[in-house]
């Protein structure tokens, strides 16, 4: 198919949402041409989550104008817009894990046979047009397979396909890359370009801004609810982009991290899960940032868990500032003052219909209880100490902590924890799903906790991150450490040759 240039196959005009509190977009406008890779970018509550929502029809805007492919949209619902050719691949992926492949592709939209007596699905062509658009991809799958046995790059194809089958002329792509490796992420560029070749537009979010880069034909910045540029590419490079970003220039995104250890906090000796983690040996000293980098799959997610006492040891142990009694289980691990940051903040770091001050309080609740009952002056007195020290960015100490962005979440799981004065930190890809000024705050605040003599382990799939924030590196491989390096004098080539041995 050939694209058409310079012709908008979406054009927004004067869009606005509000929502109690909080006016999310302020007469927003822009263009998205036929056939263009066009990526969205912003911080966390720039306002990109909602205008994506309204363009396919899980918000309803308060007014403005969306023209679709030359006609105009109403109050739409996600079903009309899937119909017209909008379609979207969300970052929290709606499979059902327990069907096969090729019913998820069709899901809601099978072929179907026509008979006398009513309709029934014609399993045998779902199969072969499921099939066929897996080829298309040029990707390996079986569609017979259930969805639970698929990788997570997989997973994102199926949702992709699933996307294709509904004839779909605008994708719409919510930070694809957030769980996805090096390899796998080669994979979802491929399908990028050949839907760009076959005349499909795609919308990108990404806080990964190489990505822009590397996949994008023009980029359209967000700031504080309001459309600040769009600009082709090629006429951006990384500083004036964050700049745009984020209204400032940020020259130095890493603070300095000269420390000075202290004594060994943390000792893992002969560490062992069978198939899972093998014979891991390393310790962790007061003031120091350790970084474990790998891929995913590698072990280093499990081995935050093993240490903190979430899954079982087969052998070896944990142990804190010289105990010969390893730690046993998480509350073990939490009256010795250790912490886990979970990777996935959402599901197990927070709990999202509680309020900001009763999630912060939560690990600690004992501190805010009075002859059995919470003190809400003193939750209160107690969680603004911490929203004003680590610049948690909510209108109230009462706010449902679900309303705040990404980055402001993880802030809370941190105050959490130092709720209940942990001097050892483990934090499970802390910057993921963050935009780039809420990732310097998070590293400002980690190398504030190491400067205070709190042990950091931090896990990262971002090789730059890993590198600029930590003292020392482990990498792993299929659930061991395959070695350990100075992070100003490695490369990333020594790193990811590490990371697949």
């Amino acid at each position: 198919m050939t694209q058409m240039k310079n012709t908008p196959i979406l054009l927004i005009e004067n869009i606005n949402k509000s929502f109690p509190g909080v006016h999310a977009l302020n007469n927003v406008s822009m263009e998205i041409q036929k056939g263009d890779v066009h990526a969205i970018v912003g911080e966390n509550g720039a306002g990109k989550s909602t205008l994506i929502k309204i363009i396919s029809g899980a918000y309803v805007k308060d007014n403005g104008s969306i023209i679709f492919d030359g006609e105009e949209l109403g109050d739409l619902s996600p079903v009309d817009c899937i119909a017209m050719g909008i379609s979207t691949v969300h970052q929290e992926l709606r499979l059902v894990e327990q069907l096969p492949v090729f019913e998820n592709i069709l899901l809601g939209a099978p072929i179907e046979n026509k008979s006398i007596i009513g309709k029934t699905v014609n399993w045998k062509e779902t199969r072969n047009v499921a099939l066929k658009l897996i080829e298309s991809m040029d990707i390996d799958i079986d569609v017979d397979m259930t969805v639970s046995e698929l990788n997570i790059a997989k997973k994102q194809i199926v949702e992709i396909c699933k996307a294709l089958s509904r004839k779909a002329k605008l994708v719409i792509m919510d930070e694809p890359s957030a769980t996805l490796t090096e390899k796998e992420l080669k994979i979802l560029f491929n399908i990028i370009k050949k839907l760009k070749e076959d005349g499909i537009t795609t919308i990108y979010i990404s806080h990964r801004l190489e990505e822009i880069f590397e996949i994008a034909d023009r980029v359209t910045v967000m700031r504080d609810g309001q459309h600040i540029i769009t600009d082709d590419v090629s006429k951006m490079d990384r500083k004036k982009l964050i700049s745009y970003m984020v209204g400032r220039e940020i020259e130095n995104i890493f603070p300095p991290r000269k420390v000075n250890k202290g004594k060994v906090l943390l000792e893992i000796k002969n560490l062992s899960i069978p198939g899972v983690l093998n014979d891991i040996n390393f310790n962790l000293r007061e003031s120091e940032i350790l970084g474990i980098a790998g891929l995913v799959g590698s072990g280093r997610t499990e081995l935050a868990r093993a240490i903190f006492g979430v899954d079982k040891i087969d052998s070896g142990g944990v142990y804190l500032r010289g105990d010969t009694k390893p730690i046993r289980n998480i509350q073990d691990a939490i009256n010795k003052k250790m912490a886990l940051m979970p990777e996935d903040r959402k599901k197990q770091g927070i709990i999202p219909d509680l309020s900001v001050g009763m999630n912060i309080s939560l690990v600690g609740i004992n501190k805010v209880i009075e002859k059995s009952f919470i003190n809400s002056k003193t939750e209160k007195k107690l969680s603004e100490e911490f929203i004003k020290t680590l610049r948690i960015q909510t209108p109230k100490w009462d706010q449902l902590i679900k309303y705040l962005s990404g980055g402001n979440q993880q802030k809370c799981v941190l105050a959490k924890w130092l709720f209940v004065e942990s001097d050892l930190i483990i934090f499970d890809e802390p910057t993921r799903g963050i935009d780039v000024g809420a990732k310097q705050e998070i590293y400002r605040l980690l190398t504030e906790l190491a400067k205070q003599g709190k042990g950091i382990i931090m896990i990262s799939s971002e090789l730059s991150e890993i590198m600029g924030i930590s003292h020392r590196i482990l990498v792993m491989h299929d659930g061991r450490i395959t070695g350990e390096v100075d992070p100003e004098k490695t490369t990333q080539e020594e790193i990811m040759h590490l990371a697949t041995i």
